[in-house]
Order: structure tokens, then C-alpha cells, then sequence
């Protein structure tokens, strides 16, 4: 990194080169951006907001459907005249995408002004790789696969002031057989517990109010680390360090959900009483298809437990609708399992096929204008479920953080509260970054809306 910089201060002199780093995805690779942008920051470089003025173009990808890989494209596609107009530029690409071979091979044959690429697993080469293509001029490509452990201690220029991202684990075992995750992120890799206690006791001194834990599949935390930890027992640790903060987490992975978690969440005071827990799918058969290793008994099972021990509990989750081979009797199977939890809002999306996987070799008779059917029938119900659901909360108290302004006035703001609902109040500008008081006057079927009560 010190070499980078004094590069890039011979190149430049007193002006400071600018990054353009732009993160598509998931959380993980929000928090690997924040990581992407730490190096950055020690090298030399400050950032801006339009790659127009980037001396340095960096896109983090993401994999997970086939729509963001196509944007990901057209964007490199549309720099492709800045890049030959400004030899200096550096134009790279990151991220879960890039992992896959065939992407690989395609930004090597049809994009050969893509200068620098490579994969989640390197994050950390980023200095090295970056110090070749500036000092060389030849590109500089990296998806190797490690079986290493997560990279500690790297650099991070964090995106928010009161809320942060904090891997506690990286990759999956699961195999679903709808999902590039495994092939991209590679197996399960946990932290010590140890180090992740201290990066969030760091945050935690340094004014951070909510701190969401984030894994492929957090429930699985601990497997393969030479200590004695699970993710319930590490959430009690973490619930025991002193201060004014909350904890979120995701994702969670029904199969590897337990009790335990359930009563940790329950008994820890500062762990948001909120479970996104995706279900994927309300039929048994497509979950067997999916290999997802859990029925919808094993999953009501989870949830009516969850709703005894913690009855305000807020459940949120992901539904894949038009996997290869759902009928119409699966689908129903789907809606009734929505109306038996009655989650507050779901992640929903039309199956997308992912080379590699298994489940894009099945057969797949149920056509576009079918799955597009359904998913509109899916939202409808959502959206009569979460109206009704909101309905409840009129009349009660919460405490939110507050994100920013707000969508249904001018002076209103916006935070979320335990729950992870939506809260807008009529509020002031000093109040982002802070929990407010907040008691709910009415409901929307997409948020609450409430006036500013004095704290108690």
C-alpha cells in the first residue's frame, strides 16, 4: 500500500487521485466494499460519487441472479470510451461475477480494457495487483480460491457514522441447488470469536448504534474453529458488552436454526427481536428439489416456537417463485404458508437460472407468463398481509434509529424499529444517527407512520 502511494503522489503531486467504487449485492459485499475502500484510502486515494472523475474505477459484483450481472455488463460495456480516452484509468471488476469461469473468460475476450479483476477470496492482494497494473500496464487478474481463513485486521472506510457491518463467518456448505453462493464464496470459514469481540467492542466504543452480524449462514458459525462457540452463545457475548447499541443479524439458514438461537434472542436485551428467517418455498417437494434439507414442519416448527418465547417477534423472509417444476399445487402450498406466519415483508423474486448449479440442468415446463402470474399473486397477498399486520401496531411505542429523511413528507424522517418496520415521524435533521421515541398514529401497508414521544 505505502508503495501505491508514493507511486501515485509521484504521478500526481498535490492533486489527490479519486476512486469510483460502486458495491452491487448483498450485505457481505457492501462490508467487502467498505474493506475495497479502506486499501484505497491508505494508498493514496480520496473518492467521488460519478465515475465520470474517477481516476480509478472499481465495480463489486454480485452473482446471485442473472439481471445484475447484465447491468454489471452494460455498465462495463458503456465505460468502455472513457477508458480509451484516458489511458491512465484504471477500470476493474470484483466480487462474486468475476469468481464464475465463464464470467472470467469473458471479461478476457470481450472486454480487454478491463485493466484489473478479481474474486472475494483476494481481497487482499488488491494492493499488489493494483501496483502491477500501475507500474506495468498490463492487466492483472486473481480468482483464486483459498482455503484460508478470513483476512483480519484489514483496513475499513465504513459507509455510515452509527450503523455497521461486521462479518462473523464467510461461505456456504449448503448446496442449494438454485444458488451460486457455494461456488463463489467457497466453503465455510469462521472468525475467532475472539476477534470479532474486539472489532465489535471497538465499534461499540466508537459510537456505533447498530451493528448487524453477517454470514452466508450466520446459524452456522463455529463449525471448524478450534473453540468451544456456536452463534446463540456468541450473540449472548456480544449482548454483554456494555453500551447503547442493537444487534441485527442475517442470513439464517432454517436447517441450522435452533431453540437455542431462539432463547438467546429471546433473553438478550439488545438483540432486535426481528428473524429473517427465508423459508424459499412452502412445498415440501420443492424444498427437497432446492436441497434445503428441512420440510414446512420443520419450519412452523421454528416459528411457533419463536412466536411463544418472544411474542412481539417481527418475521421476515425470502420466496423463490417459478423454481424448475413448480406446479400450481406447490405454489399454494407457498401463499398457505404465508398466511399461516404471517411474515411483516418478504424478499420475494422470480427464479433465475445460475450456470453451475444443478437446479439450471431441471427441467422447466411452467412458462414465463405463468411464474410472472404467480409472483404478482404472491405480492397481492404480502401486501394484504402486511396492511393487517400494521393495522396492530397503531396505538403503541417504539424506539427507532433514525436512517434519514423520510418518504411521506417533508419534514418527516425515517428510522426502523426492533422489528425492522418502517417508522416515519415528523422529526429534525439532528435526530439521523440517534434512537427516538416514536408512538405509531397510523399504518401504511409498506410502513408506520407515528409522532415523537419523550423518551422514557
Amino acid at each position: 500500500m505505502e508503495q501505491v502511494r508514493r507511486l501515485l503522489q509521484s504521478r500526481y503531486g498535490d492533486r489527490i487521485p479519486l476512486a469510483y467504487v460502486h458495491t452491487y449485492g448483498c450485505q457481505q459485499n457492501v462490508s467487502d466494499g467498505e474493506k475495497i475502500k479502506g486499501m484505497l484510502a491508505l494508498m493514496g486515494y480520496g473518492f467521488c460519487e460519478s465515475p465520470r472523475e474517477a481516476n480509478l474505477i472499481l465495480l463489486n459484483t454480485c452473482a446471485i441472479r442473472e439481471n445484475a450481472e447484465d447491468r454489471v455488463l452494460g455498465t462495463i460495456g458503456a465505460m468502455k470510451h472513457q477508458r480509451v480516452n484516458d489511458p491512465e484509468l484504471v477500470l476493474g471488476l470484483c466480487g462474486c461475477m468475476v469468481q464464475q469461469p465463464h464470467i472470467e473468460q469473458k471479461i478476457r475476450e470481450s472486454y480487454p480494457y478491463v485493466d484489473l479483476l478479481f474474486g472475494p477470496h483476494v481481497i487482499k492482494n488488491l494492493p499488489q495487483m493494483l501496483y502491477s497494473v500501475l507500474t506495468s500496464h498490463k492487466r492483472a487478474f486473481d480468482t483464486t480460491e483459498t482455503n484460508e481463513g478470513i483476512p483480519e485486521d484489514l483496513p475499513i472506510r465504513r459507509d455510515q457514522a452509527f450503523k455497521a457491518w461486521l462479518p462473523i463467518m464467510s461461505g456456504c456448505n449448503n448446496f442449494c441447488t438454485y444458488c451460486i453462493v457455494p461456488y463463489v464464496r467457497g466453503r465455510e470459514k469462521s472468525r475467532p470469536s475472539q476477534k470479532i469481540i474486539e472489532e465489535f467492542t471497538a465499534l461499540v466504543n466508537e459510537g456505533y448504534k447498530e451493528i448487524t452480524l453477517l454470514g452466508q449462514n450466520v446459524n452456522s458459525y463455529g463449525k471448524g474453529l478450534d473453540e468451544d462457540i456456536d452463534f446463540a452463545r456468541l450473540l449472548r457475548k456480544l449482548n454483554a458488552i456494555p453500551g447503547d447499541f442493537r444487534i441485527r443479524f442475517m442470513s439464517s439458514h432454517p436447517k441450522d436454526a435452533t431453540f437455542a438461537l431462539i432463547d438467546a434472542i429471546a433473553d438478550c436485551e439488545k438483540v432486535c427481536k426481528h428473524f429473517h428467517l427465508p423459508v424459499q418455498s412452502g412445498s415440501d417437494r420443492i424444498l427437497a428439489l432446492m436441497n434445503r434439507h428441512y420440510t414446512k414442519a420443520d419450519y412452523m416448527k421454528l416459528i411457533n416456537y419463536a412466536k411463544e418465547k418472544i411474542p412481539d417477534i417481527s418475521f421476515t423472509s425470502d420466496i423463490i417463485v417459478g423454481f424448475p417444476g413448480e406446479t400450481e399445487t406447490d405454489f399454494e402450498e407457498t401463499l398457505s404458508l404465508l398466511k399461516e406466519v404471517e411474515f411483516d415483508s418478504l424478499f420475494s423474486f422470480i427464479y433465475s437460472k445460475r450456470v453451475g448449479t444443478k437446479a439450471a440442468e431441471m427441467e422447466d415446463p411452467t412458462t414465463p407468463e405463468e411464474k410472472s402470474e404467480r409472483f404478482s399473486r404472491l405480492l397481492a397477498l404480502e401486501k394484504e398481509i402486511g396492511a393487517k399486520r400494521y393495522e396492530n401496531f397503531v396505538g403503541k411505542t417504539y424506539r427507532i434509529l433514525v436512517d434519514g429523511p423520510g418518504k411521506t413528507g417533508p419534514s418527516y424522517y425515517s428510522g426502523r424499529n426492533d422489528g425492522y418496520m418502517i417508522v416515519d415521524y415528523d422529526g429534525k435533521e439532528e435526530d439521523i444517527g440517534t434512537f427516538v421515541t416514536v408512538k405509531i398514529t397510523k399504518s401504511l401497508n409498506w410502513a408506520l407512520l407515528g409522532e415523537r414521544v419523550e423518551d422514557q
